[in-house]
């Protein structure tokens, strides 16, 4: 593959990613949040595992002990994830909840300090408050105009982080990333459903009515855009990577006014914007100075 195609699966990935805050949000017209949550992993789960069972057949080493529990801690944070960004859409736009969403960028390395004591890099800092300013800019300059499902989205780009961060500790002492994703999947598929079945209704109507919504968000967002997200990186550079997979944000904005009519303000674009620009901030200034210094110590 050569390294065009390979950022094509990347941007492919950021696509996928991106409509399927339309499918989060106009399946809520016909099902609840947590059934649809249920329901989508529970398809996502099947998708993982064919993989996770090859993954297995191909190991070289056994399981870690506590792999599973930790699996399973990870399962949970994204489900904390899945259910505050499912409400959040309750409330606020497809373009809103893609941006907010990806706030997880900034917030991993904060956590990652606060919680493992370890350094970050400086531009964590700026780059923090730069996306505050632009949350507070998305918000048309005006905290008070940001919506209960704005927060609620934040709360989600946090727990995002917490996940990212179990996932970095966990996953490479075990190897077993298929394993991970199918059992983090199964474990948002059962909370989801069993909390459902407790306070929401549900009936085949319903679930017809989003059938389309749910296969999407099973088969493609989680499926088939993390297995093309796996080939891509294998074939481009980091810093490239981190720009089509941040285009995420972007076609959630695109498919929010295209397919649903949303409206963005010129002072939300510009907030827009700038969380983008911090976004990437985090992502390439570190490889970019890393790089820098690799090549002033070759001269040397």
């Amino acid at each position: 593959m050569t390294r065009i195609q390979a950022n094509l699966f990347l941007l492919f990935s950021g696509a996928i990613w991106g409509a399927g805050f339309v499918a989060q949000s106009t399946a809520m017209d016909a099902i609840g949040p947590l059934w649809f949550i249920g329901l989508r992993f529970a398809i996502a789960t099947l998708v993982a595992l064919p993989l996770a069972l090859l993954e297995k057949k191909q190991a070289a080493t056994p399981l870690p002990r506590n792999a599973m529990r930790n699996f399973v801690f990870v399962g949970l944070a994204l489900f904390g994830g899945a259910v505050t960004q499912q409400y959040g859409l309750l409330t606020t736009t497809v373009t809103n909840s893609g941006f907010l969403t990806g706030l997880y960028v900034v917030f991993v390395p904060v956590l990652t300090v606060v919680f493992l004591r370890r350094r970050p890099h400086w531009v964590i800092w700026p780059a923090a408050l730069l996306a505050a300013f632009g949350i507070f800019l998305l918000s048309g300059g005006a905290l008070s105009a940001l919506t209960g499902g704005d927060m609620l989205t934040i709360v989600c780009a946090l727990f995002w982080a917490v996940q990212l961060m179990l996932v970095g500790l966990f996953a490479p002492a075990t190897g077993r990333p298929m394993l991970l994703s199918m059992t983090q999947f199964a474990v948002c598929a059962v909370a989801g459903c069993v909390l459902a079945g407790l306070f929401e209704p549900l009936s085949l109507d319903a679930i017809n009515g989003a059938l389309p919504q749910i296969l999407y968000a099973g088969i493609f967002s989680s499926g088939i855009a993390f297995i093309c997200q796996v080939v891509g990186q294998r074939y481009t550079t980091a810093p490239q990577a981190a720009i089509f997979l941040s285009s995420e944000a972007l076609f959630a904005a695109l498919f929010g006014v295209l397919l649903l009519g949303e409206s963005i303000t010129p002072v939300g674009y510009v907030g827009c914007a700038v969380i983008f620009l911090a976004m990437l901030a985090v992502e390439l200034v570190p490889e970019l100075t890393k790089k820098r210094r690799e090549a002033a110590q070759a001269a040397v």
